[in-house]
């Protein structure tokens, strides 16, 4: 892990989210709101989004065999991994390395794709977990 480079982009749903949360608690600023849910919740993303730069592996990696077709469908990803946010809410992402045609050139840079911002009903609904 040490040396590589890691490029994070926020793709789809989770893209919306965060664009949506930051809009919300710029709202919530300039009306003097100084801590909310919204707030909280993009700070911890923000926070896991720094970390992840530096541990992208280290987070909770989703069993191939449970993996979303949702996430299968729409980003053609063969492996998940979560982190969790705070107020139980999940950041679904996929890690990526660029292929080389030559074998011996080490790869020196990961692509991680954040794919889902969700709360923890959703992911249930999403993973097919009930009753929880």
């Amino acid at each position: 892990m040490a040396g590589k480079h890691v490029v994070i982009k926020l793709l789809g749903d989770a893209k919306e989210a965060y664009l949506s949360l930051e809009r919300i608690a710029k709202e919530e600023k300039t009306k003097g709101i100084n801590s909310s849910f919204h707030q909280t919740l993009l700070k911890s993303i923000n926070d896991k989004i720094s970390l992840l730069k530096i541990q992208y592996d280290y987070w909770t990696q989703i069993l191939k065999k449970y993996v979303a077709r949702k996430y299968v469908i729409d980003y053609g990803v063969t492996n998940l991994w979560k982190v969790d946010l705070s107020g139980y809410w999940r950041m679904i992402y996929a890690l990526k390395q660029p292929q080389r045609e030559d074998p011996e050139i080490e790869v020196i840079s990961i692509w991680l794709d954040i794919l889902d911002i969700v709360n923890h009903k959703e992911y249930n609904r999403i993973f097919g977990y009930k009753g929880l």
